[in-house]
């Protein structure tokens, strides 16, 4: 048995090259309509929810919000909705099925909105951001992800903030590329300066 995930209700980051970034939990009746812009985008596609209507979005983070093991965020920046932020406990989820959870894994998904205007280096920024998150707020000893193998924009993101691919793994809706990051990972990744 593992022991409750502690959660933040809110979280903030100051950037020194962007500048603020804050995560609020998701409130769903109001989040939700923005929230299904996101999730059925086609640059969202590994999400998975093309086809969700707003009702659909709505019910999937009520029963988020009821989940004493699962999180979602809406990550802002400059006091704007800019990214989704899911935050589970993977000992109480399909990935206990495929390797053996850890005390202090934290398991984490993110989705940037889509922008007409990108911002250099924002995806990295959100990426630092939600590592603070878990390590900080969270106070993770081990961040655990499974995106899509054929995700190879989100790999490299992963591979930014010190992500380590351990293997590929068979999921209910895909093949994941299940990798890991502790705090000492991160610590010595791109993110932090440091370059190999």
């Amino acid at each position: 048995m593992t022991a409750t995930l502690k959660a933040p209700s809110t979280f903030y980051h100051l950037h020194p090259s962007l500048g603020d970034f804050g995560l609020r939990l998701v409130d769903p009746p109001t989040d939700s309509p923005l929230l299904h812009e996101w999730v059925t985008h086609p640059k969202a596609r590994y999400w998975m929810m093309q086809d969700a209507s707003v009702a659909d979005v709505l019910a999937e983070h009520e029963a988020i919000e009821m989940n004493a093991h699962h999180f979602a965020y809406m990550g802002l920046y400059h006091y704007r909705a800019r990214f989704l932020v899911e935050v589970y406990d993977p000992a109480r989820s399909e990935l206990a099925g495929v390797y053996d959870p850890a005390p202090g894994d934290v398991g984490m998904h993110v989705l940037t909105a889509p922008s007409d205007q990108p911002i250099p280096g924002f995806t990295k920024g959100v990426m630092e951001t939600v590592m603070r998150l878990l390590f900080e707020g969270f106070e993770a000893e081990r961040v655990v992800v499974e995106p899509d193998v054929g995700n190879e924009a989100i790999h490299r993101l992963n591979e930014f903030v010190g992500f380590r691919p351990q293997r590929a793994v068979e999921l209910e809706d895909k093949q994941g590329l299940l990798s890991f990051c502790t705090r000492i990972d991160f610590e010595r990744s791109a993110a932090r300066g440091v370059h190999p």
